[in-house]
């Protein structure tokens, strides 16, 4: 066993070309029997798919290894640019741009990441891991879920492309302006400890010019460390999102806020909080929403809230970052969202 332990642990430094073509080769293996593993596994558990129980079920067993095979694969590439690009390089890089522009090209990364906001989380910590700037990164979190080609062309089909480029347009300012004024907050000091060591360089190679073996094994390394940590974090996190997207009752939901009234923008950002579903997901609720007369700046306040700021995905976050920067994200973007609801409102009359 021990011989077979050392075997596997020389293997990347011996061949390290083919171990990364191996391991991609798994990886997207991995990625594509995600779905029909989780429907297998529920099948095996004799729940039917068609109910609630069966609904978080399947939603658990498909989105818990999804974020992780996400958040491994996305630390061990991170690990691995980390050996070309130091988190300085890093810094100096974007450093040499004017104010602003790290924001701009975080949130247009965004919108071809069609990931729900847990999923987000795996590119933040690899941002974070690499030295760019908090502000930056959170441009990033709140563009990946809020604004995505998927949920564009949705709404380009539900909608026209009025609302759809009002809808990018509207998600991408939220993104932008909540990331720098988060920048200009200097919160550093509120990341956990052991993300500020990975920012001065946690994961350092031994010579300035490593070799690919060297690089994977900063890559492994990264990954032991930080999924380590955070794992319990996203099963606690994900279980919380299965069970709302089973059991949340949709139908009442929307006869709730078919309502049209001064504080049914607010409302409709404190019930999408909780909820977890990324753009294309909450669309079928947007229709209903708007069936039952909602106004339209509501409804769009109400989607936006579920697929930026969800509840698991801040169990998530809490292992990353203390109470008070949470606690500013989420402040900041719900008063985003707040005004984006108004004023779609105000405009449209």
């Amino acid at each position: 066993m021990t011989s077979l332990t050392a075997g596997a642990r020389r293997w990347p430094r011996q061949q390290p070309v083919l171990f990364l073509a191996l391991a991609a080769l798994g990886w997207l293996l991995a990625y594509r029997a995600l779905i029909p593993l989780s429907e297998t596994i529920v099948a095996a558990l004799s729940v039917e798919r068609a109910t609630r129980l069966g609904s978080a079920l399947q939603f658990f067993f498909y989105d818990t290894p999804k974020v992780l095979l996400l958040l491994t694969g996305v630390v061990f590439v991170m690990g691995i640019v980390n050996s070309h690009f130091t988190a300085e390089r890093t810094r100096a890089l974007l450093a040499g741009r004017s104010e602003g522009v790290g924001n701009v090209m975080a949130a247009g990364l965004g919108i071809v990441t069609p990931f729900c906001s847990c999923s987000a989380v795996p590119l933040f910590i690899g941002f974070v891991q690499a030295g760019v700037p908090l502000g930056v990164t959170f441009s990033f979190l709140i563009a990946a879920p809020m604004v995505n080609e998927v949920a564009l062309a949705l709404l380009l089909a539900m909608f026209g492309w009025k609302i759809a480029m009002l809808y990018m347009g509207l998600g991408l300012t939220v993104a932008i302006v909540a990331g720098w004024l988060i920048g200009r907050l200097h919160m550093e000091d509120q990341l956990e400890g052991w993300v500020r060591e990975l920012r001065t360089g946690g994961h350092a190679l031994p010579d300035e010019s490593p070799t690919w073996a060297d690089r994977i094994r900063a890559g492994l390394d990264a990954v032991g460390t930080i999924v380590g940590r955070v794992w319990p974090y996203i099963l606690v996190g994900i279980a919380i999102g299965a069970a709302i997207h089973g059991y949340v009752p949709q139908d009442f939901l929307a006869s709730f806020m078919g309502r049209d009234a001064w504080w049914a923008v607010p409302l409709s950002v404190l019930l999408g909080v909780p909820m977890y579903s990324n753009a294309a997901g909450i669309l079928p609720v947007v229709e209903a929403l708007l069936s039952k007369g909602a106004a339209l700046g509501t409804v769009l306040a109400f989607m936006m809230s579920v697929v930026a700021l969800s509840l698991p995905e801040v169990v998530i976050l809490r292992k990353v970052l203390r109470p008070r920067l949470i606690a500013t994200f989420l402040g900041v973007v719900a008063a985003g969202i707040l005004m984006v609801g108004y004023a779609f409102n105000l405009v449209l009359g």
